[in-house]
């Protein structure tokens, strides 16, 4: 998400690289065995639709406890749930 609100100016584009690997952000690793839990995710919320980007965004959440996400899709992550309930504290805030 970072990297596509960035664009393509090489400049920022290595600003965001040294703000991620600052650790200041968290990146959460995703495996085979992450991919069944991602994809019942999309058929759950198939009338969205939810992109593959998005559905590990929400289970890497689910997986890892986190209720904060970054991004500015507001209508598709006011939609989502953690877990099928909890909602997403979303930054920047609207």
């Amino acid at each position: 998400e970072l990297f596509h609100l960035v664009g393509d100016s090489r400049r920022e584009t290595e600003v965001a690289r040294e703000f991620v690997q600052s650790g200041i952000l968290s990146v959460a690793p995703l495996s085979d065995r992450d991919l069944p839990d991602v994809v019942a995710l999309m058929r759950r919320y198939h009338d969205r639709p939810m992109d593959f980007a998005d559905a590990t965004l929400v289970h890497i959440a689910e997986r890892e406890s986190f209720s904060t996400i970054f991004t500015i899709d507001h209508d598709d992550f006011e939609t989502y749930r953690i877990g099928g309930r909890k909602r997403f504290r979303i930054l920047p805030a609207r």
